[in-house]
């Protein structure tokens, strides 16, 4: 694979209220989740900020590479991203079923200039669900990004609709994760 895996948890977790990437799910950090199945693809690291020293500490502890972005919003930080590393498939930390093969499709369809937005069809989005929806599609927390046009890209793990932002999404990830065994 060319482009590298970039994780990005340097985000506040407002809707939260703690710092997303060091939170359990199925007894395992989201970010330890995440990270596992990206370097199974290739080169990767984490993309964090002053807005998570916790994420910071465990990265240190777990002698996971990464690096501090400016912090100062999503667009600001994938910019930056961009800039300083060139193309990259982006995930966020917070996709606790993530597996390898989904960062692994993205990445082989990646041209390194086209970028890519990760959808699933709405048909796929298990029921309790309620991702976010643009043109008919739920639009899931795996990407690449590129300098040229931007297009959808569609992925087949309904579990990547879960993305883990509020509390009762973390109770209904860890319910998940004891009926997958994950």
């Amino acid at each position: 694979m060319g482009a590298p895996v970039v994780i990005l948890s340097g985000g506040r977790s407002t809707r939260m209220g703690r710092e997303k990437p060091v939170l359990k799910v199925g007894g395992k950090p989201m970010l330890l989740r995440v990270y596992g199945e990206a370097e199974k693809v290739g080169e990767a690291f984490v993309a964090l900020s002053k807005n998570t020293p916790k994420t910071r500490e465990l990265c240190l502890t777990e002698g996971i590479p990464f690096v501090e972005t400016p912090g100062m919003g999503y667009v600001e930080d994938v910019s930056w991203l961009l800039r300083e590393f060139g193309p990259f498939v982006s995930m966020s930390a917070d996709l606790p079923f993530v597996k390898a093969s989904d960062i692994g499709s993205i990445a082989k369809a990646f041209d390194g200039e086209t970028s890519l937005t990760g959808v699933l069809p709405l048909g796929r989005v298990p029921r309790d669900l309620r991702p976010v929806v643009y043109r008919s599609y739920a639009v899931v927390g795996l990407n690449t990004v590129g300098a040229g046009e931007e297009k959808f890209f569609e992925l087949g793990n309904p579990l990547l609709a879960l993305n883990v932002n509020t509390p009762e999404d973390l109770k209904l990830a860890n319910r998940i994760a004891r009926l997958v065994g994950r």
